[in-house]
């Protein structure tokens, strides 16, 4: 058999090690690590890991595999069933997702992002007149890369200023649920249920209120989403506010945290792009490819077949090493230096195929005026202590990214 995967044995350790600080420092060297000829490597009975950009890309568009997680042996285990994945446009198949993410595409619209480009700008230049303020050290993700999106999601969602705070505390909470389930504790579980349950009653109120009185907001454009007498449900509004909220912000905040740090090691590149501040917008899509805000998505196989050249069974999972496939050498040379002028987008840190990322144009956006924003007002920034990292695998990002500025 063509591309046999390599033995359990070999590989039993990945999950061992995952959760350490050395890895949540660094991942790529252990992606390399377990890199091999194999298109798939099994790292569990049932789960599988995809490291290969080629492998990677063929998986995201494979039309066979599911992202509904009810389908994997691994959820046959668990006692109930989550509700939340249920009615989430990234655990829905086709025809379901189809015609969900199609009512979607009507209310959440270029135009729409568009519109925000304003107000994202005049929040970026808020938040660093802010910094520019202080004296000292400077936490760049709680003085800016985590208040820029969450401001801006809020904007795009009519939710209230006064409710960021607590937005922002349901989102923490949330985040965790996008790790595989193997690395989530019962108490990781009960604080992710708590969160959502917050989340979803809160949501569900806005949603109604905006039914009574509609604003120029996406929970209202959706609530008036209709299409050949087919509207969204409430229960589907709710679900996918929780995804953009989620994957529109956090993933964005790892984006700007994840990116400063990467050009802060590299002062070469960031002398670079203030020198040409016209490499920005490409630059966005090197720092997506270099340390990218989401590490794996996951594809769950429905019935025994092959893919890539590798016997799987109905039940098992693949992860998706987005990370890895993003330092492919066979597609990216010198894959691990960042270099603002290489032409990254093939890079799939937004995933691909039917479930390529929604709000990947509004991502690009916040990043870009970001790091100008950053680049335009200070003339320095350099490091003023060891960043911390988040203790997440899905989600890649810093808990702190202490810097001294220079306006």
């Amino acid at each position: 058999m063509t591309g046999a995967a390599t033995a359990p044995s070999q590989a039993d350790r990945f999950f061992l090690e995952a959760m350490s600080p050395a890895f949540r420092e660094d991942p790529y060297p252990y992606y390399e690590r377990f890199r091999g000829p194999s298109p798939l490597l099994r790292v569990a009975d049932t789960i599988w890991f995809a490291l290969g950009h080629t492998n990677v890309t063929a998986l995201l568009r494979h039309p066979r595999l599911s992202t509904n997680e009810s389908h994997a042996a691994t959820e046959a285990k668990r006692t109930g069933e989550d509700p939340n994945r249920t009615r989430s446009l990234l655990f829905m198949d086709p025809p379901e997702h189809t015609h969900l993410r199609g009512l979607v595409a009507r209310a959440f619209t270029p135009r729409r992002i568009e519109g925000l480009q304003t107000a994202t700008q005049a929040i970026a230049a808020e938040l660093v007149e802010s910094m520019a303020q202080q004296s000292g050290t400077v936490d760049l993700i709680k003085a800016f890369a985590y208040p820029l999106p969450v401001r801006v999601i809020c904007a795009l969602l009519g939710v209230p200023p006064e409710d960021e705070a607590t937005f922002t505390a349901w989102s923490r909470g949330i985040a965790r649920s996008v790790d595989p389930t193997i690395l989530r504790t019962p108490e990781i579980e009960a604080s992710i249920g708590e969160a959502r349950e917050g989340l979803q009653a809160y949501l569900g109120d806005l949603l109604a209120a905006r039914r009574r009185k509609p604003g120029n907001d996406l929970l209202s454009a959706l609530a008036a989403v209709e299409a050949d007498g087919d509207r969204i449900s409430p229960r589907q509004i709710v679900a996918l506010a929780q995804l953009l909220l989620v994957a529109g912000h956090e993933t964005t905040v790892n984006l700007i945290g994840n990116g400063t740090l990467a050009l802060l090691h590299a002062p070469e590149q960031l002398a670079l792009l203030r020198r040409s501040p016209e490499l920005v917008g490409p630059a966005v899509d090197e720092m997506l490819r270099f340390d990218g805000p989401v590490q794996i998505t996951q594809r769950v196989v429905i019935e025994d077949m092959e893919v890539v050249g590798c016997p799987v069974k109905a039940g098992d999972e693949i992860m998706l090493v987005l990370g890895a496939a993003n330092r492919d050498p066979s597609v990216f040379s010198d894959p691990h230096r960042l270099d603002v002028t290489r032409d990254a987008r093939k890079h799939v840190a937004f995933g691909g195929g039917i479930h390529h990322c929604l709000g990947a144009a509004l991502a690009r956006m916040e990043g870009e005026i970001a790091f100008r924003t950053l680049l335009d007002r200070f003339d320095m920034i350099e490091l003023a202590g060891p960043p911390t990292r988040r203790p997440t695998f899905t989600l890649r990002g810093l808990e702190s990214l202490p810097v001294k500025l220079s306006p």
